[in-house]
This record gives structure tokens, sequence and C-alpha cells, in this order.
């Protein structure tokens, strides 16, 4: 436990280097229409962000509220990963799956928006 509370991490990676030309936009928008809606709001998750450098990699990042929570939404990606749809759009399956702790969370002055980026 890390300052009184854990927050219990999860990041799923793909590599983009052989992935299809355009999939960095055909992951945003997928983001966009389908991927936020689907965690906003669910049971277990404090939050997820999604991450990517063009080129080099897409990421998941989430942090549930318990570890049993984590623990049944890796077992169930796991099982699904090479279907899943990050999988589909970028030509093959995560690179890697890895629990972690998630030291702190800082919220700027400028404040969080919780929005697919437009």
């Amino acid at each position: 436990m890390i300052g009184g509370a854990d927050m219990l991490g999860l990041t799923v990676r793909w590599s983009l280097a052989d992935a299809p030309e355009g999939v960095e936009a055909a992951l945003a928008s997928y983001v966009a229409e389908t991927s936020h809606a689907r965690f906003t709001g669910l049971a277990g998750l404090g939050f997820k962000t999604w991450r990517m450098r063009a080129g080099e990699w897409f990421e998941g990042c989430y942090v549930f509220a318990t570890d049993e929570a984590r623990a049944e939404f890796q077992r169930t990606f796991t099982a699904g990963a090479a279907e899943a749809p990050g999988s589909k759009l970028v030509g093959s399956a995560p690179i890697l799956i890895e629990e972690c702790d998630v030291v702190a969370v800082a919220e700027g002055a400028d404040g969080f928006r919780a929005a697919p980026r437009a």
C-alpha cells in the first residue's frame, strides 16, 4: 500500500512498428467513437488513459479499485487479447500486458478533461 491507498494499475501495449499505414488515426477514432464510452462508468475501474507514440506504440493504462477487479479484467482481456479491437486495428496482439502500481496522480490547475480528443 502506498500513501494509504493502492492504485492498482494494468498496462496493455501494442507495437506500431509494423502496423498498417493510418493506424494512428484509426486507433484515435476507435477510442473516441467506441472505447471511451465502453470504459466510462465501468464497475471496478478507477480510470483509464489511452496513450500513443506514432509509429512506435499504442497503450491502454488502467487503474482499478480492487485487486479482484484488476485480476478479472486481466484474465478476461489476456484470454482474448489477439482478437481485441486494438489488436485487429494494429494487426497483432499486444506486446505487453503488465500489472503495475500507480504511485500518484496529480490534477493541475487547468483541470482534468475526461473525454476523447476531438
